[in-house]
């Protein structure tokens, strides 16, 4: 099979995968994610009825004025904080995360924390928060390492000594 064709039908299955889990509805809708080379896209979609509520770019001239490339992370921020905008105008407060085939990471998590920062709950994360009033156990006081050649030596005199 062809490089290219065996890629996409990866991208597909992983794709698939990830949708498989997630349904948007009015009061929860999907956030998709599109990303080339050059730009980022990002929607609500409400799947039951399959309508579009919100939509953001980087290609929007509002994006394109806060930062001129729409390929980096400084633009999947502003087109997260744009969707987040656009989201509550309309009501919706809360949405599903769809990254898509796309690992989230980089542009992908920049965007939906940007989002989740703006007020459009769609990323929690997945590390209980740390408990501050406890503190840390005391530190025993380590001996000093010798280092290898030390150790070498007194392994060389103890070899004589024998």
């Amino acid at each position: 099979m062809d490089h290219q064709k065996a890629k996409r039908k990866q991208q597909l299955r992983r794709r698939h995968h990830v949708r498989g889990k997630i349904v948007g509805t009015s009061e929860r809708p999907r956030l998709t994610v599109f990303r080339s080379n050059k730009h980022i896209h990002a929607q609500l979609i409400d799947d039951l009825n399959g309508k579009t509520l919100a939509a953001a770019s980087s290609t929007v001239e509002a994006v394109k004025q806060a930062v001129p490339y729409g390929g980096n992370i400084k633009a999947a921020q502003e087109v997260g904080k744009a969707l987040a905008e656009a989201a509550r105008a309309k009501g919706i407060d809360k949405a599903a995360f769809d990254r898509g085939h796309y690992r989230f990471h980089g542009r992908v998590k920049a965007l939906a924390e940007a989002a989740n920062a703006a007020g459009l709950k769609c990323c929690e994360s997945r590390k209980p928060p740390k408990p501050e009033d406890t503190a840390p156990p005391p530190e025993k006081e380590a001996k000093p390492e010798k280092s290898k050649k030390e150790a070498k030596k007194e392994a060389k005199k103890e070899k004589v000594k024998v």
